[in-house]
């Protein structure tokens, strides 16, 4: 099989191009270049855009003997990904360009060119495990290292992407994974994971975003209000500077009555207005989610015990109720938690597992609170 393995010059893509290799599919390496002038982005080891990171990919690829070239996505991927991370910021949302990335760069540009060009199918270093279902479909399931699992980032994967796609390292445990580099010769056995965003140079997203979106109406200054009492307890400089849950940085000079901290509760852009209250009054029972994208069979509903829905890249799963339906033109998920969540933001994804299977995600718009 031909095989195009995505090489963001870091540890798991190496290994995962190697394990490929090693396991006789005919592969070539590439190297996703996703900014024409990279120290715009990130430099040195934080990231995965670096002119280091290609270097480290090269010399990845020359070790394991596959060809290697480098992929320019910078105009795809400043349209698709960073542009979509400051609209979404502007208005008011928080969203996830990691999962953005995945849909529209490394699953559908790439894995689109690839299939154009002959290959068979992409391999990345994810760490989740593809299974053929009893039906014939392919189903994604979690990662055996429950502490590196991916599925949540990869869960906007349909069928044909899951078909066409190879996770060498999913029943692989990191730590195994850097023994294995290591041992292949391979540089990058040390390198540290990239964090943050990768786009974002310092890992100041409020920074980077009042950079990029400068005073644009309406969201330059405004007011902190108490969700309560309707007080306004000080100014911010741009809503795009907050997300629900938010505690810290809120600059806040007057102490809450009972003396407990304040958290980010709402935020509306079109007034420029952040409320704030007790941490309680973040409490969410129910949700609603739009643009759904399913790994396999489109569901109508999903109970019972092993149903759970994760709502954040690394937290944690919580027991829920799903029901599909239509509304009109427009397929809606509709998310009973059996268990509230915390902090959750409109713009954020809502990610449904059957078990240890990856039914497919949609994107939150609405939520809805225990009552005060």
């Amino acid at each position: 099989m031909k095989v195009l393995a995505a090489m963001s010059g870091g540890v798991d893509s190496a290994v995962a191009a190697a394990r490929a290799a090693e396991a006789g599919h005919e592969v070539t390496g590439v190297h996703l270049a996703l900014s024409r002038n990279p120290a715009s982005y990130r430099s040195g080891a934080r990231g995965c855009c670096t002119i280091e990171d290609s270097n480290d990919a090269r010399r990845a690829a020359d070790v394991i003997g596959i060809p290697f070239y480098v992929w320019d996505m910078s105009e795809r991927f400043h349209a698709d990904v960073v542009e979509d991370f400051m609209d979404e910021y502007a208005a008011g949302r928080t969203p996830n360009p990691c999962l953005r990335c995945n849909e529209k760069i490394k699953f559908a540009a790439v894995l689109d060119r690839a299939l154009a060009l002959g290959f068979d199918a992409v391999a990345t270093g994810h760490y989740a495990q593809l299974r053929e279902g009893p039906d014939g479909l392919v189903e994604m399931h979690r990662a055996a290292d429950a502490g590196k699992d991916q599925s949540y980032v990869l869960g906007v994967l349909d069928q044909d992407q899951l078909r066409h796609s190879l996770f060498p390292l999913g029943d692989t445990p990191k730590a195994q994974v850097r023994e294995e580099a290591a041992a292949r010769g391979l540089l990058v056995a040390d390198k540290p994971d990239s964090h943050d965003i990768c786009f974002v140079a310092d890992g100041d997203n409020a920074g980077w975003l009042r950079e990029k979106l400068g005073d644009r109406a309406p969201n330059h200054g405004g007011d902190i209000v108490d969700d309560a009492t309707g007080e306004v307890l000080g100014r911010h400089a741009g809503t795009y500077g907050y997300t629900i849950g938010q505690r810290k940085g809120l600059r806040i000079g007057t102490p809450a009555p009972d003396g407990r901290p304040r958290f980010v509760l709402d935020i509306e852009p079109v007034s420029a207005t952040v409320r704030v209250g007790p941490r309680e009054r973040l409490a969410v029972t129910r949700l609603r989610g739009i643009r759904p994208r399913w790994c396999g069979t489109v569901p109508t509903a999903l109970e019972g015990s092993g149903v759970t829905v994760q709502l954040r890249a690394h937290g944690e799963e919580h027991r829920a109720r799903v029901v599909v339906s239509l509304d009109g033109p427009d397929t809606e998920v509709e998310v009973e938690l059996l268990d509230p969540a915390y902090g959750i933001a409109p713009g954020q994804a809502v990610v449904v597992y059957d078990g240890t299977r990856v039914v497919g995600s949609a994107t939150i718009a609405a939520t809805e609170r225990v009552p005060a």
